[in-house]
């Protein structure tokens, strides 16, 4: 609603806060993350010099949360920075009341070349069907203002651990059993999408991925992209599971690394934890390793085990 007349040579300030009516926190984050992505380049169209976003977050604290933006090449490439809620809160109430604030903005962010990262792989080789793999996995890279404990490091112990789990009590699997940590999830999937790509080349059959990309909440169940009668035998496994505290079991969002092995009989799954905190934690400096709950860590662990379990014994 604004034009170029009231913009041009202004700081412009994103404050849509994520929407409390949400119970699916991931819903909320989803109708707001587009001005961080979307609002640099908007801005500039219109003669703005800079962007200022509010954080993705329900929390109120004076954490900012960073992640991904765009740019295009016809728009003039203007800074945008993110801060914290509480901050947001503080300049959107001098705005209302009135006054004319000043900013300045100073980033020293870079674009460095690009270099050569690997993903990770290990695998326990299926002892009746070695060419079906199960793979589980997580993202190994994380944004540089935190460690990244919940975003993916709470990820990639799942992987782990659930065949972790399994090797400990002497389970030997029919098929292959496959862990996998993505890297450069965060900024362009690369990780995921050369993986893809090798699975296609090397013509690998994988029946099911299961991605971690959630946080190190308690369990709640698993999303799935597949046919129904799939998802329906997933379900059917639901009253084992229910009394452990995974319920939610329907179609919907699995994860970014493994999209790229969708085809026509492999069942996408992503392991779906309690929302209501993650974006207190999400891309934000106060995602490290104090604020994971470690016994919350083990039950995601032990469900993903279970997952696997059961997709090993009765296939896909």
């Amino acid at each position: 609603t604004f034009g170029r007349e009231k913009l041009e040579g202004k700081v412009v300030f994103f404050n849509r806060p994520m929407d409390p009516r949400h119970v699916n926190t991931f819903k909320a984050y989803g109708g707001c993350v587009d001005q961080r992505w979307g609002g640099a380049m908007e801005a500039a169209k219109f003669g703005a010099v800079g962007v200022v976003v509010r954080s993705m977050s329900h929390a109120q604290d004076d954490h900012p949360h960073t992640g991904s933006m765009g740019y295009a090449d016809e728009v003039q490439k203007i800074p945008s920075v993110a801060i914290s809620t509480n901050s947001a809160n503080q300049l959107n109430e001098a705005l209302l009341a009135g006054k004319k604030p000043e900013i300045r903005i100073i980033t020293s962010a870079k674009t460095f070349p690009d270099t050569i990262v690997n993903n990770v792989i290990g695998e326990i080789r299926g002892t009746e069907f070695p060419e079906e793999i199960i793979l589980v996995g997580g993202h190994l890279d994380s944004w540089d203002n935190g460690e990244g404990a919940h975003d993916d490091g709470a990820g990639c112990v799942h992987a782990i651990e659930a065949l972790r789990i399994l090797k400990s009590i002497g389970y030997k699997p029919k098929r292959t059993l496959r862990v996998v940590l993505f890297m450069n999830e965060e900024n362009g999937l690369r990780g995921g999408r050369k993986y893809g790509e090798e699975a296609t080349k090397y013509n690998w059959n994988h029946i099911v991925a299961i991605e971690s990309d959630r946080g190190g909440f308690s369990p709640r169940g698993f999303h799935m992209e597949a046919e129904e009668e799939q998802i329906a035998k997933v379900q059917s496994w639901r009253k084992v599971l229910e009394p452990y505290g995974l319920y939610d079991f329907q179609a919907g969002g699995s994860g970014a690394d493994i999209k790229p092995l969708q085809g026509e009989n492999t069942v996408l799954v992503g392991f779906v934890p309690d929302s209501q905190r993650y974006f207190d934690f999400h891309h934000a400096p106060s995602d490290v390793l104090e604020n994971v709950n470690k016994r919350e860590l083990e039950m995601g662990a032990a469900s993903m085990a279970a997952l696997v379990y059961f997709f090993d014994q009765y296939g896909n």
